[in-house]
């Protein structure tokens, strides 16, 4: 059966710009702004390999070669992690679909909340890549510069609304102790007023962001310029 990547108009991996007096587009493909500048990727070859490993590129399907142009023509670059996967079609498709999914699907867990986690987990690994990209995108949705550095740093000396670290707790015991993990747990995110569903979600937020943050390390993938730039 032919794989398809789910979702197209967004992108993985990449931050909206900046909260302005409206709430940010959906992460996926934002405008250019002023505070978020982005370069053209042909400046991005002085970068250097996006991992250590020395994979060919495969052959993308004509889906995935759309999605590749897409990101070009709205963020100026293909976000490395997308093309990290490139030597595999398949393994990319499934990791866009899967992503678009946990991050970007209708969910209780708002956007901000859902780069938060991945933000404490990543932190947690000590995953570069992944403090990178998504500490960016904490800055963006938020508004707010200093709260994207305070969660790379420790989300603990955050002025968080109770749900917040609740959620965040919840999200770092996984990563360090999932198996100390028990109903009282799971009675302090519904007491925050989290439904069951959104306990799930919070779950395979962090468990796709543990996996993730591995992948990134083991294979020491290094994030987009651009991201250092946005949200500031």
């Amino acid at each position: 059966m032919a794989r398809t990547i789910h979702r197209p108009e967004k992108i993985a991996g990449q931050a909206a710009p900046r909260r302005r007096p409206t709430p940010p587009p959906a992460r996926g493909i934002p405008p250019k702004t002023a505070d978020a500048p982005v370069a053209a990727s042909p400046a991005r070859q002085e970068e250097g390999p996006i991992t250590a490993l020395k994979l060919p590129a495969a052959e993308l399907s004509p889906a995935t070669q759309a999605y590749f142009k897409k990101c070009e023509e709205k963020l100026g670059f293909v976000p490395n992690v997308l093309a990290a996967y490139a030597f595999d079609n398949a393994k990319l498709e499934a990791f866009v679909a899967m992503y678009n999914d946990l991050m970007l699907a209708p969910s209780g867990l708002s956007k901000l909340e859902r780069e938060m986690i991945a933000v404490a987990v990543s932190s947690q690994n000590r995953c570069y890549y992944c403090l990178v990209a998504h500490g960016a995108a904490v800055r963006a949705y938020s508004g707010d510069a200093k709260l994207g550095e305070l969660m790379v740093m420790n989300y603990r000396a955050a002025r968080l609304s109770k749900r917040q670290r609740v959620m965040l707790d919840f999200a770092v015991k996984m990563t360090n102790q999932s198996w100390a993990i028990e109903e009282a747990d799971r009675d302090r995110l519904r007491r925050a007023g989290f439904t069951d569903r959104d306990i799930w979600d919070i779950a395979a937020v962090a468990g796709f962001f543990n996996m993730s943050n591995r992948v990134a390390s083991a294979t020491d993938m290094r994030p987009n310029t651009e991201y250092h730039a946005q949200g500031r």
